[in-house]
């Protein structure tokens, strides 16, 4: 019992910090059905984010099957580090130099957001601010010393953090994070660039269990089946019982 609640309370930890922070969660709003959505989101994850992060447990293949798109579309426009259609998202970084660079080799995106939560990438996508102190000059509000440029930064300008006087637990005079102000504009307004935000979100989330929108399809008639088994099993019951009593 006693690891039971260590390894819950150790699972709870990162909410914990965050709501110490002050960190708000937005919600993320997707649609895995939005095939658009998740052509955009791939595409965004291909040209961002796929240079340091991998996703290499799913195939590009797999990708044309269920974003309707053909093998070439696939071929033509998300694949830059291999030419072989059943190859899974990879990285051509090498594992010792990512380390060097970053100080931890970027971790893989395949399950990213049923580790950290829709909401939790899609507010962190949004909330990288300025911050002289950090190796890339930046920082991120949800995610405190991020150890990776805002990759992203053309798409939605500069921000810095905006903190005003609030209360610890213990009544203590601490700072807050308030909100956002622009800095420098980028190429998308603000609204443009919360789309992109929610496509990549979504992409990732796909990529986290493609197979998510048939599991929940299929489960509906398992529910049906166990409903309508339940009865015929009672009533069978009923029947080779009804003489025992």
């Amino acid at each position: 019992m006693k690891k039971l609640i260590f390894a819950i309370l150790l699972a709870a930890a990162p909410m914990l910090g965050l709501a110490n922070e002050g960190a708000h969660l937005e919600d993320a709003n997707i649609d895995l059905t939005d095939q658009e959505s998740l052509q955009r989101g791939a595409k965004y994850f291909v040209n961002y984010c796929l240079s340091c992060h991998s996703a290499k447990y799913e195939r590009f293949n797999r990708l044309a099957k269920d974003l309707g798109l053909t093998q070439q579309e696939v071929k033509d426009n998300l694949m830059f580090v291999t030419d072989k259609i059943g190859e899974g998202m990879t990285i051509a970084m090498p594992t010792d130099k990512a380390a060097a660079w970053f100080g931890n080799p970027p971790p893989d995106l395949s399950v990213i957001t049923r580790a950290r939560g829709v909401d939790y990438i899609y507010t962190y996508l949004k909330s990288f601010y300025l911050d002289d102190t950090r190796p890339f000059g930046v920082n991120n509000i949800v995610f405190p010393k991020v150890g990776m440029p805002d990759v992203l930064e053309g798409l939605r300008g500069t921000q810095r953090a905006v903190y005003k006087q609030g209360e610890d637990s213990a009544g203590d005079a601490v700072e807050v994070f308030d909100r956002f102000e622009q800095v420098t504009p980028g190429t998308l307004s603000p609204e443009e660039f919360d789309e992109v935000a929610r496509d990549l979100t979504n992409f990732l989330t796909y990529v986290g269990e493609p197979i998510q929108l048939e599991r929940r399809s299929m489960g509906k008639w398992v529910l049906l089946f166990i409903a309508v088994f339940f009865v015929l099993a009672y009533m069978l019951k009923k029947e080779y019982w009804k003489d025992v009593h």
